[in-house]
């Protein structure tokens, strides 16, 4: 009954993708990851490729999806960001949900919304057009991808390997994405370098 409810739960926060979303196919693991230049939430410019030299981690988020509550709300995101943002690690996450679809925050809102859940993400960046998530072909929120320091990307997709809602299922969850940073960091290849990411649907535009 439990895990028919999850599914459930999972099915009805998914929601459908635009037919753009779908098209765009996921950057390839080695190779360059897409560069960007985006305004984030405190009106700075951001590019990726300002951050050459250093691990990034793109988050996917939207504050309303219950996948993404689950690891905010029990600080193991804020955690996560926290561990490796202290390490040099550059963190953003990515608002790529489209003016009047569920997640959608200007840069006032979003700013709230990071003091809220006490985020430690290096910057949360305003994706409205949804061009930085299309060049990533980001599907879900949280979507997750690691690139490395000569810019190449090293991993992408799921957060961990329980695609539920549960804040309980986190404990004993393996963390693909502190798993790739950890391996990488310590000049190890990365294992798994890709998987299918869970979450609610990214509310592109259109």
């Amino acid at each position: 009954m439990r895990s028919t409810r999850r599914w459930m739960m999972g099915i009805a926060a998914s929601g459908i993708l635009t037919a753009a979303a779908w098209a765009n196919p996921a950057p390839k693991i080695g190779r360059p990851a897409p560069d960007f230049t985006v305004m984030d939430s405190q009106g700075r410019t951001q590019r990726l490729s300002d951050y050459k030299g250093k691990y990034v981690v793109l988050e996917w988020f939207n504050d309303k999806c219950p996948f993404i509550r689950k690891h905010y709300d029990s600080g193991n995101m804020q955690r996560l960001q926290e561990r490796y943002t202290g390490k040099g690690v550059v963190w953003f996450s990515v608002l790529s949900s489209a003016p009047g679809t569920q997640g959608y925050a200007d840069a006032a809102q979003a700013n709230e919304i990071a003091k809220a859940d006490h985020s430690h993400a290096t910057a949360l960046l305003l994706d409205p057009d949804g061009k930085v998530g299309l060049s990533y072909g980001a599907k879900n929120t949280p979507a997750m991808y690691v690139i490395a320091p000569d810019g190449t990307l090293i991993y992408e997709g799921a957060i961990d390997d329980k695609p539920t809602t549960d804040v309980e299922d986190i404990p004993g969850a393996h963390n693909y994405v502190a798993a790739a940073l950890d391996s990488a960091m310590a000049g190890k290849p990365v294992v798994v370098s890709r998987t299918k990411a869970y979450g609610c649907s990214v509310k592109y535009k259109g």
